[in-house]
């Protein structure tokens, strides 16, 4: 199921590659000159101004020559987004997520109307079309424009493909599937590396990394539709034979003899609830509205600062292929570091230190000369390990903050935030241009401001996840823990999971 990691992180950080500016210079004309500039030139020598910007800057009359060593052919090089269009090489990325964030709205609606399995084969093959159409752009606004529709289409894969999973997973196992599931994503990055090394054609690495959706989307037909959302719209006969199938591949062949689908269609599932909640219901009381206002933010610096380190893969005297693999390799310790430290130490300082110490490792590097770039390079690789395991903490953290009526809700309005943060890190590279340490003074403030607003959240490890928007407004910042009188008096309800005991 978590496939879709590395279908996702193959086509969005690729992005970091196919931009990719080269050496380059303006061609030259042999056989004319250009008197008019040529003499406002000569006569700011003859006049000895002491203004350098007062020498007229001629612009490339006769297009451009590029150092093609590395790559044949990248984005920056088809559309020339050098000097004065740099930043439009940059904007793609934001442009991209910008369609990411279109696509959480437009597939969350859907897919709770016609079902996950439906609308996740429209993602698969959509995002096919869409980036291979955008590999044969023959203009910058075409490509951007075709960008904007591909990542509008992978985020369908993802959240629904997340959905797929908590639905299946029993909640003793989500922990687990979720950290070691994520690294798909890191693995997909490690192959992206090895993929741009040897295709070296912008047009045919989009192709490349989008071949596994062909992949995707023959392994659909396998993938089971969630059995809650079946018997929520009344489609208890179906749930009954997916959950048979499941029972069966899990040797629990007693489901069959004590559940029947009569039993099926009485069960309240925690997402049927009387009362419509909305995204205002996030903002409405005290704590609620706290809540929200500090896991936006997290969400926030957690995004912009990991994907602030993800598109600054130069300069630090390793080759580009060889950064971005280990930038990526270093995330699958990570990982698993970061499974026993979230059930040992807690989420809330596993949360607050991963986001402190990424800020720290770029305050180093921000006071390091760049004549150590080995050591620079080893401190940037640690704080790309810490990003990592901040992003895959606080999704899980984000799951159990929000009670069960709003949870559906904070996700998406966390989600937002992270799209928002990924669109804006690009912009904020281009101002290197105003001081070169700029962007890294702001992804530092960033990380560090946003660890320290995860410490005001509370922790929720061994604590008993709340329901309604009354048991958050009673929380504060105190867990509530379970007991054994706790487990004894809390209603049975019937798990729509893979796992069937109580």
């Amino acid at each position: 199921m978590k496939y879709w990691s590395f279908l996702f992180s193959n086509n969005h950080l690729s992005l970091t590659l196919l931009v990719k500016a080269l050496h380059h210079h303006s061609t030259r004309q042999r056989l004319s000159a250009h008197f008019n500039n040529q003499a406002k030139a000569e006569f700011h020598l003859l006049s000895n101004s002491s203004s350098p910007s007062e020498v007229a800057v001629v612009q490339c009359q006769n297009g451009w020559e590029y150092d093609n060593s590395t790559f044949i052919s990248t984005l920056a090089t088809q559309f020339d987004l050098v000097c004065e269009k740099r930043g439009l090489a940059r904007a793609s990325a934001t442009i991209f997520f910008v369609g990411v964030m279109a696509g959480t709205v437009f597939f969350g609606v859907l897919c709770d109307k016609y079902g996950r399995r439906s609308m996740l084969l429209v993602s698969y093959v959509s995002s096919i079309v869409f980036s291979v159409v955008s590999a044969f752009s023959s203009t910058y606004i075409m490509f951007a424009a075709f960008r904007f529709l591909t990542g509008f289409a992978l985020t369908g894969i993802i959240n629904i493909s997340v959905v797929l999973s908590i639905e299946w997973v029993d909640t003793k196992h989500r922990t687990l599937i979720g950290v070691f599931g994520s690294i798909s994503w890191s693995l997909g990055n490690m192959l992206l590396a090895g993929f741009a090394y040897l295709v070296t054609d912008w047009r045919m690495l989009i192709i490349t990394v989008t071949s596994p959706l062909l992949l995707s989307t023959a392994i659909w037909w396998w993938i089971p539709e969630s059995a809650r959302w079946l018997i929520a719209n009344g489609k208890v006969e179906t749930a009954y034979k997916y959950l048979q199938k499941c029972a069966t591949f899990n040797e629990r062949r007693d489901f069959t003899s004590r559940v029947k689908p009569e039993a099926l269609s009485t069960v309240t599932t925690v997402d049927h609830h009387v009362h419509s909640y909305t995204y205002l219901d996030l903002f409405k009381t005290p704590q609620m509205r706290r809540l929200t206002l500090f896991t936006g933010i997290v969400w926030y610096g957690v995004a912009s600062t990991y994907y602030g380190i993800s598109f600054n893969i130069t300069g630090f005297g390793l080759g580009l292929y060889l950064t971005h693999f280990i930038y990526a390799a270093i995330e699958v310790p990570a990982k698993i570091l970061i499974y026993f430290s979230l059930n040992k130490v807690g989420r809330r300082i596993t949360q607050t230190a991963t986001l402190v110490l990424t800020g720290v490792c770029i305050l180093i590097n921000i006071i390091t000369p760049i004549e150590y770039w080995t050591f620079r390079t080893v401190i940037t690789v640690l704080g790309k390990g810490l990003s990592e395991a901040s992003f895959t903490t606080v999704f899980l953290y984000t799951t159990e903050l929000y009670p069960t009526v709003m949870r559906q809700n904070g996700l998406g309005y966390a989600s937002f935030m992270a799209r928002l943060g990924a669109s804006i890190s690009p912009l904020i590279m281009l101002l290197e241009d105003m001081w070169t340490l700029l962007p890294e003074v702001i992804f530092c403030t960033l990380a560090i401001f946003s660890g320290l607003i995860a410490w005001l959240l509370p922790e929720t490890n061994n604590a008993r996840l709340q329901e309604t928007i009354e048991d958050i407004e009673q929380m504060r910042k105190k867990p509530i823990y379970f007991t054994t009188e706790d487990q004894i008096n809390v209603p049975l309800k019937l798990p729509i999971s893979a796992d069937t005991t109580q």
